[in-house]
């Protein structure tokens, strides 16, 4: 094949297909963050710290642009108590579990 000419379906010019294992896959969660160790738990805070100021800003420039969107805001801050909720467990699972 020479430069400009359009590639041809020839079998043995092809790459073999790529295979994939449809068995070991799985969906990551929230809840699969149990034991992982201090370095993740601290990204994972860092994220839903910063998910938390972002609503935050997010609400307050709503109330002062729509106020008449009560009900996005509302669900804005759910969200946001959700999100503290979570970080405090976080913190909470980062804390060693002493008993003195």
């Amino acid at each position: 094949m020479t430069d400009g000419d359009v590639p041809t379906d020839d079998p043995k010019t092809k790459p073999p297909p790529l295979k994939t294992l449809k068995e070991n896959r799985f969906e990551a969660r929230d809840g699969d963050f149990e034991g992982a160790n201090d370095e993740a738990l601290a990204i994972r805070l860092a994220n839903l710290e910063e998910e938390h100021r972002d609503l935050d800003g997010a609400i307050a420039a709503m109330e002062l642009s729509a106020p008449y969107e009560r009900l996005s805001i509302a669900r804005l801050k759910k969200k946001k108590l959700h999100l503290k909720d979570q970080i405090q467990k976080l913190k909470d699972a980062m804390l060693p579990d002493i008993i003195a």
